[in-house]
């Protein structure tokens, strides 16, 4: 909730307050102080724990100079066009535009002056990239990248407070003026600051607004981050904000049954396929992780991720999390189909059947359900299955903002003093369910819009304190 002091009196003031320590939070933070700003972050929950870290760390950027050494041609046009073919018209293409003309600029900054390690990924290109643009840290791994940001931080002497939650917004006179946290002894706080900046994720780990705004994850399984609670969206809408794409949000198709450890994408872009208890397949697999994760949870499950030792040899010499699976039981072996369906418990004959026909698609002929892309070609013995289940990763969408990050009412006019970023802003990600994310755009939405935010709220608060 809001609240509107009866004090002028504060236990801190500093310039810009970062609401949640996630790589949206962190980012904002670090351009926030290197803007000139007097920054501090306030996390509620003990430990670094948000969507980045669990996330491969692939953040997308058009037009890089990494790009540009590995011979690619992209930039912000082309990637425009790659993220509204996917996610259709919706409520925020203002910032698709946005992001996607920012993101080189993001890129080039984490590594030059966040001094985050970043790659080009040249050895996969996920659904919704017409040309490699993904960069992440060597191992593929988002505890990685945030591991650099709170280094950085830590450097620039930004004071992160874990177990510090954010209870409520101060509002004095139309602006947000800071905000009240409390420990974990029941201690309140007021932190004044020139801006409040909201980096507190989405709404995925509070069912009943899920329900409520993305009714077709409803039945998934989630797998984000434990803070992501809704208290951004709660307090936007008591402050009178507009919303947008509400009803969108990242889903996993490929998240193992047994262990929870996340399976890997690109064993599908290899050739791999999916199919349900009866050893039939459910759809064209290569919708990408997000969408297909929608067409799961209408399926008739147990499900398993079907694929080959070559695949899982090659997928695992790139990328070193999905190695684990074999080792962590989830990955059964068979010499042949019927070996195989023994194995998992599926009908011999009925697997056996679809795995010729998706062989004879692979080898050039007419698929069933549309699908162009197999990878290595037909699958070959020895098999391999994995059993999965559909996950929610994030929500995206969240409160309105303007390209400058800043939370707006239905009316376009911005309530002053109030950022947002990340799941807790209108993402760029449509506005139907799963369908319409492209990989990376959720770092896009957290690392971006942190970056703009933090930015922003370093010349406002600059600009404020000219004019006092």
């Amino acid at each position: 909730m809001t609240v509107d002091p009866t004090s002028n009196a504060f236990d801190i003031e500093i310039d810009v307050l970062v609401v949640g320590a996630g790589g949206c939070g962190l980012v904002a933070a670090i351009a926030a102080e290197a803007g000139g700003a007097s920054v501090a972050v306030v996390e509620k929950l003990t430990r670094l724990a948000g969507n980045t870290l669990l996330s491969s760390g692939s953040i997308p950027g058009a037009g890089t100079r990494l790009q540009a050494e590995a011979g690619v041609e992209d930039g912000p046009e082309r990637f425009i066009a790659d993220l509204l073919a996917v996610s259709g018209p919706h409520e925020a293409e203002h910032l698709t535009r946005r992001l996607a003309a920012t993101s080189a600029e993001l890129v080039e900054w984490l590594i030059d002056e966040a001094h985050v390690t970043l790659t080009l990924v040249g050895t996969y290109r996920h659904v919704g990239h017409s040309v490699t643009r993904l960069h992440a840290p060597p191992s593929r791994r988002g505890a990685d990248l945030v591991a650099d940001l709170e280094r950085e931080a830590s450097a620039r002497g930004i004071p992160v407070a874990l177990g510090q939650p954010a209870t409520s917004l101060i509002l004095r006179g139309g602006r947000v003026v800071g905000v009240v946290t409390r420990d974990a002894e029941g201690r309140e706080s007021r932190i004044g600051a020139g801006a409040v900046i909201l980096a507190s994720n989405g709404f995925g780990g509070a069912p009943d607004l899920v329900a409520a705004h993305c009714p077709e994850a409803r039945g998934t399984t989630y797998a984000g981050a434990p803070g992501s609670t809704g208290e951004a969206l709660a307090w936007g809408l008591e402050l009178g904000a507009a919303t947008g794409n509400l009803g969108a949000y990242q889903g996993h198709a490929g998240l193992a049954r047994r262990s929870g450890a996340l399976v890997t994408w690109t064993v599908i872009e290899r050739g791999g396929i999916i199919v349900d208890r009866n050893g039939r397949r459910i759809g064209d697999e290569t919708l990408g992780y997000s969408a297909f994760a929608g067409v799961e949870a209408a399926a008739d499950a147990p499900l398993y991720m079907i694929y080959d030792a070559r695949i899982e040899a090659d997928v695992a010499s790139g990328q070193p999390e999905f190695a684990e699976i074999a080792e962590m039981g989830d990955a059964a072996a068979g010499a042949d189909a019927a070996d195989l369906a023994d194995a998992i418990g599926v009908h011999a004959d009925a697997l056996g059947a679809t795995l010729a026909d998706a062989a004879n698609a692979a080898a050039g002929g007419e698929d069933a359900f549309g699908r162009t892309a197999w990878g290595f070609g037909p699958l070959g013995a020895p098999l391999r299955a994995t059993e999965i289940t559909p996950g929610l990763f994030h929500t995206q969408g969240g409160l309105m903002i303007d390209d400058d990050a800043r939370v707006l009412r239905p009316d376009g006019s911005a309530i002053a003093g109030l950022f947002a970023g990340g799941g807790a802003a209108a993402g760029i990600s449509g506005r139907a369910g799963g369908r319409g994310y492209v990989s990376g755009n959720g770092l896009l939405s957290a690392l971006g819009l942190g970056y703009i935010a933090g930015r922003a709220a370093a010349r406002d608060t600059a600009a404020k304190r000219a004019a006092e």
